[in-house]
């Protein structure tokens, strides 16, 4: 999965976290819908301007970013 198709950073929004292109939806709001028991389904139905694929980005995106801190350790 290519998240830097469907993520960006921006320092002119959200104050620079990585958000879902074309919205004001960050990579921490999907992952915290999810943590707390939200389906990509009710996402969706919730926010229709987001798709099953910018769902995984961010999935993509915080495992990228996690493998990451761990071969800095």
């Amino acid at each position: 999965m290519n998240h830097h198709a469907h993520i960006e950073i921006r320092p002119d929004k959200r104050f620079g976290k990585p958000c879902i292109i074309g919205t004001r939806i960050s990579v921490y709001d999907v992952l915290n819908w999810m943590s707390n028991g939200m389906s990509k389904e009710q996402i969706m139905a919730d926010f229709p301007e987001l798709t099953e694929e910018m769902i995984n980005a961010c999935l993509a995106f915080a495992a990228d970013k996690e493998h990451k801190l761990r071969i800095a350790s």
